[in-house]
């Protein structure tokens, strides 16, 4: 019953500028820690961003200076700011949350390409 809608990938040129949102609907009460997730082919799925309750983050290195994430409580949406992209950030960007009971859930998948 508990959804994540994820919206904003598409198609940019190298050093251009993508805002992701999420936002969760259903019967979520609460949530916890929420993060970004991408997997390109042939790779791993890898941890891009996240941010817990009292809103510390954390980022990787291969992203750190360039993304930021951020969460608008009363909404339950939580947002990644991308900025400075590069053809390596190509992937399917996938958005999680820990809701009620510690359960995970898990959004549909948007596409980011980054062409050079």
């Amino acid at each position: 019953q508990v959804q994540l809608v994820e919206s904003g990938g598409g198609l940019v040129q190298s050093g251009g500028s993508l805002r992701l949102s999420c936002a969760a609907s259903g019967m979520i009460y609460s949530t916890y820690t929420w993060g970004w997730y991408r997997q390109a082919p042939g790779k791993q799925r890898e941890l891009v961003a996240s941010i817990t309750s009292g809103d510390n983050t954390n980022y990787p290195d291969s992203v750190k200076g360039r993304f930021t994430i951020s969460r608008d409580k009363s909404k339950n949406t939580v947002y990644l700011q991308m900025n400075s992209l590069k053809p390596d950030d190509t992937a399917v960007y996938y958005c999680r949350v820990v809701g009620d009971l510690r359960y995970i859930y898990w959004g549909q998948g948007t596409q980011v390409t980054v062409s050079s």
